[in-house]
């Protein structure tokens, strides 16, 4: 039926395959605070779930708070997040008001560069990744639509069991 596939198409088909089951790129990047956080640092603990996203994007205005509630429900149980916003300086001042009103408790990172959102593969917002307790890629996913949160906690589900 399909002969043929775009140079385009059969690129980022291989880029996503080449994400799964790799070792997570290492970053060290500013909090809102201003403290340089890790991947590296954090690992071992349990799943980890990194959530790039912007201000001005709305798919990633519906999806953060869907994030929160998995990052709510489940950091008791190991879960640890990321927001890594990739604001770029000209709306990087709208991160912190835009945390603050929406009551975004996930560590929210900077990135507004995109070196880090790059490293991941990250052409698009929201792209989520989860990386297991080993920092190894499980799963990554561009875009939002509703439901999308449900097939995530099924997914990150497994991996807390397996650090218990």
């Amino acid at each position: 039926m399909f002969r043929y596939i775009s140079l385009p198409v059969l690129l980022l088909s291989l880029s996503v395959f080449a994400q799964e089951g790799k070792t997570a790129p290492d970053f060290a990047i500013e909090n809102l605070d201003g403290d340089m956080v890790s991947l590296s640092d954090n690992l071992g603990g349990g799943p980890i779930l990194i959530s790039f996203w912007a201000t001005w994007c709305k798919p990633c205005i519906e999806e953060l708070p869907e994030i929160q509630k998995i990052y709510d429900d489940l950091k008791s149980k190991g879960l640890k997040a990321f927001a890594i916003s990739v604001d770029s300086e000209k709306t990087l001042a709208r991160v912190a008001p835009f945390v603050k009103t929406n009551k975004i408790t996930i560590p929210v990172l900077l990135d507004p560069n995109g070196d880090v959102a790059r490293s991941f593969y990250a052409q698009d917002v929201p792209h989520t990744v989860v990386v297991n307790s080993s920092g190894e890629i499980v799963h990554f996913h561009s875009g939002y639509k509703k439901g999308d949160e449900i097939q995530l906690r099924e997914l990150i589900a497994p991996l807390l069991e397996k650090t218990e």
